[in-house]
């Protein structure tokens, strides 16, 4: 079944105060609003639409661009932001999501899609921990029991023709519908919930943004390594090696082993993360036994020196400044390789290179340099 998303971001957040679309202030680094796109971002979902005001609308729809997700025009409300975006909708379920909810995670969004797909609808909602009052006009009228209470977030999923025809009902009800399980409830029928996350918190107010709760996903026992390394041409062979990559140029790197920069930065880095010397420490360029040797071979045994220390590598980020060769058409290679050599996944490794706009020893072409920086985590 093919999987929609609309995600709602076509309000004002007037009670942030930051003078504009909430959505669009920064949150850890970034517009609000990417964090959230970004979630989305993921195989189990074919399609997303995002609402905007006629306002936001030009800085929505450049922050949906690259994730390829379609721009509709809002409404004054937010239920009349959903209608516009359900007639564009094309998918089997459609996943509605505020905009404002940046934590939500990839396994909330699975089991949205999953409830959904079992039982027509899917509310996100967690269990009350306080107890609930109904309050009117300054007095407590009704103390439900705190068992049968929980907090609804979004996302909320639906078959697709269910909630489009509940909403064509409730345009002319009059009633000002908050989200989009209530709307299903007065004309499809009870939406079935599925356990939400204390963490995918909604961005009401300025402190929301400020705050260090929700953190972002913990990274317990994890490590950062950083590692560089350099080498200037002027060796005797007719290629370099870069990530156990061969490629034919009519220049080398002058080096006591095979002089792969990429491999070496990465094995800085992994040191690095375990708080381990650098590699001149332990394959010293004044020991004849590594005159030429294979950098895939060291950067086992650094690896296994990493694993002695409890740790293993999670990702993997290079960059290669070099003015020649042209990498471009070996990058995919590079890559592919050092996945092999670090046992990892190939989304999970990242070879970028790039020039150095003629400045510098390197824009003259006389070397190459090469940064990594490498995630272990505890084994």
């Amino acid at each position: 079944m093919k999987v929609s998303a609309i995600i709602c971001a076509a309000g004002t957040g007037e009670r942030a105060g930051f003078g504009k679309n909430k959505l669009l202030a920064t949150l850890y680094g970034a517009p609000a609003l990417y964090h959230t796109l970004k979630a989305f971002d993921i195989n189990a979902v074919d399609e997303v639409i995002v609402t905007s005001s006629a306002a936001d609308y030009k800085e929505i729809k450049a922050l949906c661009a690259p994730f390829g997700y379609d721009t509709v025009l809002g409404g004054k409300t937010r239920f009349a932001g959903v209608k516009k975006a359900l007639e564009k909708v094309s998918g089997d379920i459609v996943l509605i999501h505020d905009g404002a909810r940046p934590f939500v995670t990839e396994k909330i969004i699975t089991d949205c899609i999953e409830t959904a797909r079992t039982y027509g609808s899917a509310v996100c909602a967690t269990p009350a921990t306080d107890t609930m009052a109904s309050v009117y006009y300054g007095v407590i009228t009704d103390v439900p029991k705190r068992e049968t209470v929980y907090a609804v977030q979004t996302p909320q999923g639906f078959f697709t023709d269910d909630i489009k025809k509940a909403y064509e009902i409730a345009a002319d009800d009059g009633i000002p519908y908050t989200d989009d399980s209530s709307v299903y409830a007065n004309y499809i029928g009870l939406p079935h919930i599925f356990g939400g996350d204390r963490r995918n918190t909604k961005l009401t107010f300025r402190e929301d943004f400020l705050r260090d709760v929700p953190n972002l996903p913990p990274v317990e026992g994890c490590r950062l390594g950083i590692g560089a390394d350099t080498h200037a041409f002027g060796g005797l062979d007719d290629f370099v090696t870069l990530a156990g990559v061969r490629i034919e140029c009519g220049y080398s790197l002058v080096a006591h082993s095979d002089g792969d920069v990429v491999l070496h930065a990465v094995m800085d880095a992994v040191l690095s993360a375990c708080g381990l010397k650098d590699i001149g420490h332990y394959f010293p360029d004044t020991d004849k036994k590594y005159k030429g040797a294979d950098s895939g071979k060291l950067l086992g045994q650094v690896l296994a020196m990493a694993k002695d220390k409890g740790l293993e590598p999670v990702n993997v980020s290079v960059t290669v400044q070099a003015e020649k060769p042209k990498l471009a058409p070996y990058i995919d290679e590079m890559k592919s390789s050092l996945a092999k050599l670090c046992s990892l996944n190939e989304d999970c490794v990242a070879v970028g290179a790039g020039t150095s706009e003629r400045l510098g020893f390197v824009g003259e072409g006389l070397g190459i340099v090469a940064y990594a920086s490498v995630l272990m985590r505890k084994i």
